[in-house]
């Protein structure tokens, strides 16, 4: 008689512990017997499939909807025709479809004046908030264009004590005469009425024009100006003179400033001509 051999093993072993590569099947249940679907299927979901809260015609109704091509009709007429289920019971599992979110229809009004029912399939609710579907809806009017940028304001200057039109007038022309010293200091007439009150600001404190031009064009930076407005107004605070000496008010009236046609400096007159400095005839002159 032969003699076992008690070392071999009773069944083939899996070759990684644990798992067998041989598809074993169940004792009992079900056994699925599946191939590769390369064309012609529908990719389904267990949250449908598999429900449990949904009615079995309800889980079947909704498989079919999600397999069929954009704009099949699905209403309750067309699925009583299909399926021998009855109006009542497709009504009925459209209607648990609906609730648990798998179903949105809405009523719309058609071009032609007609009122439709919209219905739009989710694979998985809740995960989109309006329906993918436009072709009913009015028009989306275009974006308004964006405003433009708002432009930064330029820093503020001084500000004279007696801004009479006559000085502010010599002050723009000033910041006019900049841009022959240096093309970079070219200013939008914007910006010349912004620095002018601080022009005159010198100007009001016995600084002569050719002054001001000569403090605000000396030692200029290399590189480009990007604001030459607000270079400039920074100038023309940072470096602002003390004002003149304190004189004692004259017994006669307060008369309005006027530009020299000699030195070019503004003074008080009561018409146009020249400077006490600029006048022989005078006494202080000599």
């Amino acid at each position: 008689m032969d003699t076992e051999n008690t070392s071999a093993p009773s069944r083939t072993q899996s070759r990684i512990p644990g798992k067998n590569h041989s598809h074993a099947r169940p004792n009992s249940g079900v056994i699925h017997d599946n191939v590769r679907l390369t064309e012609n299927f529908t990719v389904i979901g267990n949250d449908l499939a598999q429900h449990k809260e949904l009615s079995l015609l309800a889980i079947g109704l909704g498989c079919y909807i999600q397999s069929v091509r954009p704009g099949t009709a699905i209403d309750i007429k067309t699925l009583a025709a299909r399926f021998p289920e009855g109006p009542t019971r497709i009504s009925a599992a459209l209607r648990e479809l609906e609730t648990h979110g798998y179903l949105h229809r809405t009523r719309l009004r058609a071009q032609t004046g007609r009122i439709i029912t919209r219905t739009v399939s989710c694979n998985r609710p809740g995960h989109r908030t309006t329906p993918p579907d436009t072709s009913t809806r009015p028009a989306r009017r275009p974006a308004p264009d964006k405003p433009p940028p708002r432009r930064k304001l330029l820093p503020a200057v001084p500000q004279p004590s007696h801004p009479s039109p006559a000085l502010l007038q010599t002050a723009v022309d000033v910041l006019a005469d900049l841009r022959r010293r240096d093309p970079r200091l070219l200013l939008s007439a914007t910006d010349a009425e912004h620095l002018a009150p601080g022009v005159a600001a010198w100007l009001e404190r016995d600084v002569t024009p050719t002054a001001v031009r000569h403090t605000l064009t000396e030692n200029l930076p290399p590189e480009p100006l990007i604001r030459p407005a607000a270079f400039l107004a920074h100038r023309l605070t940072a470096q602002l003179p003390p004002p003149p000496p304190f004189r004692p008010p004259a017994a006669e009236p307060r008369h309005p400033f006027q530009t020299c046609d000699g030195c070019d400096r503004p003074f008080r007159a009561p018409t146009p001509g020249r400077c006490r400095d600029c006048r022989p005839d005078l006494p202080e002159a000599t």
